[in-house]
């Protein structure tokens, strides 16, 4: 503990570093996600018909199966950016990658609201549209590793996993601001408008969100444990060759371990709503305020999850929440089927428990599990193939399940084994609350 920690501590205030820290770490995550979540919920509504014109004409089914399947297409180059960004935060710091990502992320995201579609260019229009995605998921692959480290690094021992929460709480936080964005859109336009040309607001509005982004991120200090790296050897090493020498089971568990949420997170992303509006009927502007306020249990519980860890042990932690999420996974959705607002919020809301207790210690955990000269590599790269693996084609796979058996209970037995699959995996990892982070 630093002295300005023990000083702090015996004030019972918080260090400013510390709060710049987790200022910096929670906007920039959320500014990420936001543009990545927009994508996601424009997928559902929009972007079929826009982009896949020719095939939402003669095959609208397939038109959305196509268009959740862009969203996956980015994940695939998660691995890269978490290579590349994760070789270099090991070697040259976390702070550079931090910004370097943000400014990547926020400018392909602004450039998806200029598109021209596939009216006006044909089908040069979904190849730009895939190559901007592209771009996003390399900016992705190697955000979180940066940001989580930077937060888990800077914290005290025993408040490592309420720490770590604040970049996992970017998430939510992400995620209401596109849905709360898209609510107000759909609801003060007409669909028509909104199809035209208003789809294309929350894209362009990342630029000023990247501008705040910029300017805080820019006001953090380097991770003390990368410059106490950093003074203790003259040149940076090799680090990505040194983790797959002697670090691949961590590498191949945190993947696991990440699965089911990354799954069901992104259902509650990018398919809830589309299934809801277009499989149900419901109204639109009620679906995304349902979820908006859904999201906000996905913030709460994720933070609880990350303080809870720090008594509980994060092993634990993981394991309440994937034994919730799988026994919750199938009942949602008759809930959900009634096609009433109210049971649609509660099956949503419930949910995010399972996810909070499964996400907020992430960040410590994985942390924990990598020594510092090889942090940033493994914990990107473990990160973006557990999302490849759980999230990437998520809301495809459950399109295609409701396609082919017309129940949706079937798209929950898939969460459901999803969420075995992850809780063998958390359970497979020695309990790592504590550990020395320095070395």
């Amino acid at each position: 503990m630093t002295s300005a920690t023990a000083a702090a501590s015996s004030t019972g205030r918080m260090p400013a570093e510390e709060r710049r820290v987790l200022a910096g770490t929670l906007v920039g995550t959320s500014i990420e996600w936001y543009d990545f979540f927009i994508y996601a919920q424009a997928a559902g509504l929009v972007l079929a018909p826009l982009f896949l014109a020719p095939i939402a004409e003669s095959s609208p089914g397939l038109a959305q199966v196509l268009s959740f399947a862009t969203i996956g297409i980015s994940f695939l180059f998660r691995p890269l950016g978490a290579i590349v960004a994760g070789h270099l935060g090991d070697k040259l710091g976390r702070k550079k990658m931090l910004v370097f990502t943000l400014v990547m992320m926020g400018l392909s995201t602004s450039l998806i609201g200029l598109l021209p579609t596939y009216a006006a260019i044909g089908v040069a229009a979904p190849i730009l549209l895939i190559l901007l995605r592209i771009l996003q998921g390399f900016s992705a692959g190697g955000e979180w590793g940066g940001a989580a480290l930077m937060a888990v690094e800077h914290a005290p021992t025993a408040r490592r996993g309420l720490f770590g929460a604040f970049p996992q709480i970017g998430v939510p936080v992400g995620m209401i601001l596109a849905t709360f964005t898209l609510w107000a859109l759909t609801s003060s336009m007409s669909p028509e408008a909104f199809l035209e040309w208003g789809w294309r607001i929350p894209f362009l509005l990342s630029i000023v969100l990247i501008a705040v982004g910029y300017v805080i991120r820019r006001a953090v200090d380097e991770s003390p444990v990368f410059e106490d790296l950093r003074r203790r050897r003259k040149e940076a090493s090799a680090p990505l060759g040194q983790l797959f020498r002697a670090h691949t089971k961590q590498v191949v568990l945190t993947a696991v371990i990440f699965i089911a949420n990354n799954a069901a997170g992104y259902l509650l992303i990018a398919f809830f709503a589309t299934y809801a509006v277009t499989g149900l009927g419901m109204e639109r502007p009620p679906v995304l305020l349902a979820t908006t306020l859904a999201s906000f249990g996905w913030l709460i519980f994720t933070l609880w999850g990350g303080a809870l860890s720090d008594r509980l042990g994060r092993i634990r932690t993981f394991q309440i929440g994937y034994v919730a999420l799988a026994v919750w996974a199938i009942p949602m959705w008759f809930l959900i089927d009634t096609a009433n607002i109210v049971w649609y919020f509660v099956a949503l809301f419930v949910m995010t428990f399972a996810l909070g207790l499964s996400y907020g210690p992430q960040a410590a955990l994985y942390a924990e599990m990598f020594p510092a000269n090889v942090r940033y590599s493994g914990v990107s790269i473990g990160y973006a193939l557990g999302a490849i693996l759980g999230g990437a084609f998520a809301p495809m796979i459950a399109e295609a399940l409701l396609n082919q058996f017309h129940a949706a209970w079937t798209i929950g037995v898939y969460i459901a084994v999803a969420s075995i699959i992850s809780l063998i995996g958390v359970s497979l990892v020695k309990e790592t609350k504590g550990v020395d982070l320095s070395v």
